[in-house]
């Protein structure tokens, strides 16, 4: 199991509003290379994002599936990259100040060859790569602007 920690300079609705998006999954997940596929109704339990996991060309088509969700405050997903695995991974948010958003990561290797690693060591492989995704998401949520869809501009055609 890894604990990873980060304070985030924004409020929890923006940062929840990140991990809403299930569209912007590969932007802060380290290892998810493509979004295939968002279910219409992510993050509600038992949706899905569709995505590829690792390095081109040895993409693996996985999927992550929400187990639980408090709106601006938790989401903990279900996790699978076969043939390595899956892990269970539990986002807190708290606020801690009117601009600050503290955000507790934690990771359990639930399945596969990674669950054989002993506990430290998972811990010791996961915390570099959680803390790049924290630092990510908070790259995110506080300098996206905007959290929502926009429509296009007058004129400009969707392509």
């Amino acid at each position: 199991m890894a604990d990873t920690c980060r304070t985030i300079h924004t409020s929890p609705q923006r940062v929840f509003a990140v991990l809403a998006d299930g569209w912007s999954y590969a932007g802060w997940v380290v290892g998810a290379a493509h979004i295939r596929d968002v279910d219409d109704s992510w993050p509600a339990v038992g949706t899905s994002v569709h995505h590829q996991v690792g390095p081109w060309p040895l993409h693996i088509k996985d999927q992550t599936t929400v187990r639980a969700v408090e709106p601006d405050r938790l989401l903990e997903l279900d996790a699978r990259a076969w043939p390595l695995g899956a892990a269970r991974i539990r986002l807190e948010l708290r606020s801690v100040a009117a601009d600050a958003t503290e955000v507790l990561m934690v990771e359990t290797l639930t399945s596969g060859l990674g669950k054989l690693i002993p506990r430290r060591a998972q811990a010791m492989l996961l915390k570099p790569r959680n803390n790049e995704a924290l630092r990510r998401l908070d790259d995110l949520a506080v300098h996206r602007r905007s959290v929502t869809p926009q429509p296009p501009a007058p004129g400009v055609r969707p392509v």
